[in-house]
């Protein structure tokens, strides 16, 4: 996925096929997130900003993290649901039954893990708001929408595969692992509100 171009990847999001989907989508949005926050960050460097290098170069370093694992995601998310058709395409009996439930389990991880990324982001994103270069100010509140949408789609991406899902405690530990979305969502609101304060007319 790292090497097809924009135009390409979106023929194949509309295309009739299986992957890549929305858990794909979300981790990039995620990657996004991460870009642009990783943009502010080095346009908040030099030596008006010296007072906060140590706090910026962290959020450069972890926000290049974030992105190399989101983009990851975005394709472990594609071969994750390649291996639920595959599931599904099997002879009817025990054994689908309980490959579709693994490979479920495992479809399910990917946006799971967007989730606990895109959270990160948000984190960063409060982090940068007050100490960031003004110019690009509009940049943190467009990583942080970026970041909103991989929380949402992420969320429902693994929704999606927990009514298939047969083993309780994988179920219950996704549900722990889902239990902050809405809280992060808020507090990237906050980012986008509180921007759009700042540079209001």
């Amino acid at each position: 996925m790292r090497d097809t171009t924009i135009d390409d990847f979106l023929s194949r999001l509309a295309d009739r096929v299986p992957a890549p989907g929305g858990g794909a989508t979300a981790a990039l949005h995620a990657a996004q997130g991460a870009a642009l926050l990783g943009m502010v960050a080095r346009y908040t460097t030099g030596e008006k900003y010296a007072a906060h290098a140590e706090t910026v170069d962290a959020v450069i370093a972890e926000t290049d993290t974030l992105r190399a694992r989101a983009l990851r995601l975005a394709e472990e998310d594609a071969a994750a649901f390649t291996a639920v058709t595959d599931a599904y395409r099997l002879p009817k009996g025990e054994e689908r039954t309980a490959t579709i439930a693994r490979a479920l389990a495992g479809a399910a991880e990917p946006p799971a893990r967007v989730i606990e990324a895109a959270a990160r982001v948000v984190e960063l994103c409060e982090l940068l708001l007050p100490i960031c270069n003004r110019n690009v100010l509009s940049d943190v509140a467009a990583a942080a929408d970026a970041a909103r949408a991989a929380l949402s789609t992420g969320r429902v991406n693994v929704e999606i595969n927990l009514g298939g899902i047969k083993d309780e405690r994988v179920r219950e530990e996704l549900n722990i692992r889902m239990s902050g979305v809405d809280a992060a969502v808020a507090r990237a609101d906050w980012v986008t509100a509180e921007v759009r304060e700042q540079i209001k007319p």
